[in-house]
């Protein structure tokens, strides 16, 4: 919820607790920054009614053409949507050229190459390190910098360059932080070695640029 702007979860509150006939407050499995798209998201909410016939489609009747929901399942009263999520997987879209029908949905270089194999060999790094503190922000309120990064590859096809990492937590902003230091790497602006000193740093001064959120998608959550 935002005091100022409109939110995805003041929409999803506001649907639901219209069909739901009650008021009712979502818990979402995260939050994404502005302009992050989110191909699957998890929320759970109580209620003390039943689900009515056909709710997913008088969700979306109310819900606005950029929020679907795909499902409602019940679930024990224990499960919770943000703490009980074991992993996340984001993936960072980078368009080598100009492609107007992707302005919103990617991060548009068409002046540079970039060498994709050092990149993956920097993002082979994440994988040997728990702490991440040179990829969060500065001023965020967290217990921990440790995330378990599973997964961080480049995969390139033709023009689109897309970024793939998973990991059990994120931290504000380090995705697309560790996305502006490894095109620094494939610019050829720091090395690897560098890379692994960033990290090592944890100064989130000495880390990359934070890349567009337009490119940006959250795209798995998983439970037990």
């Amino acid at each position: 919820m935002q005091p100022d702007a409109v939110s995805v979860q003041e929409k999803v509150n506001d649907a639901v607790s219209k069909v739901f006939r009650e008021s009712i407050e979502v818990v979402g499995a995260g939050r994404t920054d502005t302009g992050v798209h989110a191909k699957q998201m998890f929320a759970h909410f109580d209620s003390s009614n039943e689900p009515p016939k056909e709710v997913v489609y008088k969700l979306n009747s109310i819900l606005p053409n950029d929020i679907v929901v795909y499902d409602v399942v019940q679930v024990s009263d224990e499960k919770h949507a943000r703490f009980d999520a074991t992993s996340r997987s984001y993936e960072y879209h980078i368009w080598l050229g100009r492609n107007p029908f992707l302005l919103d949905f990617s991060w548009q270089i068409h002046s540079q190459q970039l060498d994709v194999e050092k990149m993956n060999e920097a993002a082979e790094i994440l994988l040997r390190y728990k702490d991440f503190q040179c990829f969060s922000k500065v001023k965020t309120d967290v217990y921990t910098y440790n995330c378990d990064v599973t997964e961080a590859r480049w995969v390139l096809k033709n023009n689109e360059l897309i970024f793939h990492i998973s990991a059990n937590r994120f931290l504000r902003n380090m995705v697309r932080a560790i996305v502006g230091t490894l095109v620094d790497v494939g610019l050829g602006k720091i090395t690897t070695k560098d890379f692994e000193a960033i990290i090592e740093s944890k100064d989130r001064g000495n880390a990359g640029l934070s890349v567009p959120a337009k490119g940006l998608f959250l795209t798995a959550i998983k439970y037990n």
